[in-house]
């Protein structure tokens, strides 16, 4: 028996946006004793409800869900707190005999776990994150991004120009510590046996889902979502309200731009996303064992993952 073979269970499943992952992920979990660790960093915040497509209060009932609703939107999750938080659940789900789902399309999140991934051990230096955030409310979040990419161009690549709160976190690792963002990451060998499972859809039905999403968030009352936000005294700045979605929303409350050109906007920053996660994720890597979504893709991902589990008890 492979040492692989004796480290307990993690099945973790990726792919882009509108997948179909949290629809999947509930059904195995419900048919394999299972529970879902959530892996999107959109889904920490308290009261950010539609624009993220967080799992309904029905679908959380059919399955316990993790690391959602942990934190109000001007809080901070970092990723070794993630790493951290995710390590015990999955652990404490082995210790219950069960089996513990990793779900999301945050691909930081994902490898924090799958690769052993230690993030720098800097100490947050409040002082500094006060002047990097004046520093981008005086310009823009690319103009701080485009500083990243010229002291570490490997850490730029991998960090989203509108992700705000990464960006600022690597600066501050890089201006504290003298070195580069990304050479602070050091990796190790999971300690879990990872089971990982890909989803994917060709682009143009994968483009038709987002956009059916969009339209629905605004049906659904994102506006409305937003403006609570804002009413209970949230800032329209936070790094949360960045997200796809919310800052358009904000425009739109603020009346900078009409509702269709937020649609719009919205559709095509989640296209260039999709293309960002396929990225993380890549149909190339052995890593991962990759299903088109459709008709019947549950019970052949099923059958998959019993087979991958029965093989390592032999």
């Amino acid at each position: 028996m492979s040492p692989v073979e004796t480290l307990p269970p993690l099945v973790v499943i990726v792919g882009p946006t509108a997948v179909g992952k949290t629809d999947l992920a509930i059904e195995l979990a419900e048919k394999l004793n299972g529970e879902i660790i959530s892996a999107d960093s959109r889904l920490f915040y308290r009261g950010m409800d539609i624009g993220t497509a967080k799992p309904t209060k029905q679908e959380q009932e059919r399955v316990t869900h993790h690391l959602i609703d942990v934190a109000n939107p001007d809080e901070t999750w970092s990723l070794a707190l993630f790493k951290q938080k995710a390590s015990e659940i999955i652990r404490e789900l082995h210790e219950q005999q069960k089996l513990p789902f990793l779900v999301g399309g945050s691909g930081q999140y994902i490898q924090s776990i799958t690769e052993g991934w230690a993030p720098p051990e800097i100490i947050p230096n409040q002082r500094m994150r006060v002047v990097l955030e004046n520093l981008v409310q005086e310009n823009s979040p690319e103009w701080l991004h485009q500083r990243l990419r010229i002291l570490d161009p490997t850490a730029a690549n991998n960090i989203d120009a509108r992700n705000i709160r990464r960006t600022i976190r690597a600066m501050e690792v890089i201006l504290s510590s003298g070195r580069p963002f990304s050479s602070q990451r050091t990796r190790s060998d999971s300690p879990f046996n990872v089971i990982m499972i890909g989803l994917w859809r060709p682009r143009v039905k994968l483009y038709a889902r987002v956009d059916e999403r969009i339209e629905n968030m605004f049906s659904n009352g994102l506006l409305g979502e937003v403006q609570s936000l804002l009413a209970r005294g949230y800032s329209p700045d936070l790094p949360s309200l960045s997200a796809i979605g919310y800052r358009e929303a904000i425009a739109v409350l603020e009346k900078k731009i009409t509702l269709d050109e937020a649609k719009m906007r919205m559709k095509r920053l989640t296209r260039v996303f999709v293309r960002r996660q396929a990225n993380w994720f890549k149909m190339v890597d052995p890593k991962i064992t990759w299903f088109e979504m459709g008709a019947g893709t549950s019970e052949v991902v099923e059958k998959s993952i019993v087979s991958r589990l029965r093989d390592s008890q032999r």
